[in-house]
């Protein structure tokens, strides 16, 4: 997303009448910035494009087909419908996006067919984990935020929230890679506490479930969230947007190398790689985060 773009969060975000703002933040733009506050600097502060991936476009493809497929009555909701689906997906992608299609050598070449190919395989392997002819989804990509008593503004999109009869609230999130090792399934779970958090402020209920859809390798992974789970979610988000704040007013984005800088579009400009960043843009005083994921 360029600069002048507007983001989704930012079309269908509410106004704050009478509030002043402190600023906004997303799941993903927290975990950025708790991974590396560097590279929260380079998505968030200066906005750099970075090259699209098969792997994030796989996810984004995967989504859409998932959400569109409850559209169909759901005798219709079959692993055959979701691989016909496939392609109008993929070439909706790329009317809304031609550069998109570079990702490729060639429109329609092997390297296309093969990425193409392993979309279809995701699809069927979702098939294993659910039943979507027994599912009636109460809201798909849906767009949640809260304002803290701190005035700091929580958004993000949820992929799909299943309301049972008596009231309680599943909330589901499709991943298209494989599934953390039990050392790193208190990250992954980040996102969902953080929109846990959100319903919870927004409906007064806490959500019965939460549920991680890792299509990469067919597993899933639930969470069941009580209230004291969900303060403690609030008090690490504010923690981490006043770091941000203080990272700000001080310039000082420090990289964090690790395992995750093998797949970091940065390297080139970051100086654990010998890299220099771009000097600072000029900016308003609030961050604005942009809530603007492709990789899903």
């Amino acid at each position: 997303m360029s600069v002048q773009e507007e983001s989704p969060a930012s079309r269908m975000g509410t106004p704050v009448d009478g509030v002043e703002v402190v600023g906004a933040l997303s799941p993903s733009r927290a975990g950025d910035f708790m991974s590396c506050p560097l590279l929260y600097r380079f998505r968030t502060i200066d906005r750099i494009r970075e090259p699209y991936s098969p792997d994030a476009v796989r996810g984004t493809v995967v989504h859409k087909v998932l959400e569109d497929l409850f559209d169909l009555p759901a005798e219709r909701r079959t692993p055959e419908q979701a691989g016909r689906m496939l392609e109008p997906a993929w070439q909706d992608l790329v009317a809304q996006d031609a550069e998109l299609a570079s990702m490729f050598a060639a429109e329609g070449g092997p390297e296309a067919a093969a990425w193409l190919a392993s979309c279809r395989g995701v699809l069927d392997r979702y098939f294993t984990l659910e039943d979507p002819t027994r599912l009636e989804p109460a809201e798909r990509e849906l767009y949640v935020e809260t304002l803290l008593d701190s005035r700091l503004l929580l958004r993000g999109f949820v992929d799909r929230i299943d309301v049972a009869p008596d009231g309680a609230i599943r909330v589901v999130d499709y991943k298209t890679g494989r599934s953390p090792h039990e050392m790193f399934e208190a990250k992954a779970l980040f996102q969902m506490k953080f929109y846990a958090l959100v319903i919870w402020r927004t409906r007064g209920v806490v959500p019965a479930m939460l549920q991680l859809v890792y299509l990469g390798n067919g597993e899933m992974l639930r969470y069941v969230p009580d209230e004291r789970d969900l303060l403690a979610t609030e008090r690490k988000v504010e923690a981490v947007w006043m770091a941000i704040r203080q990272a700000e007013e001080s310039g000082d984005w420090r990289p964090s190398p690790g395992r995750l800088c093998d797949w970091c579009a940065h390297r080139a400009i970051c100086p654990a790689w010998g890299g220099t960043p771009p000097p600072l843009p000029e900016r308003e005083v609030d961050v604005v985060d942009d809530t603007d994921d492709i990789s899903l």
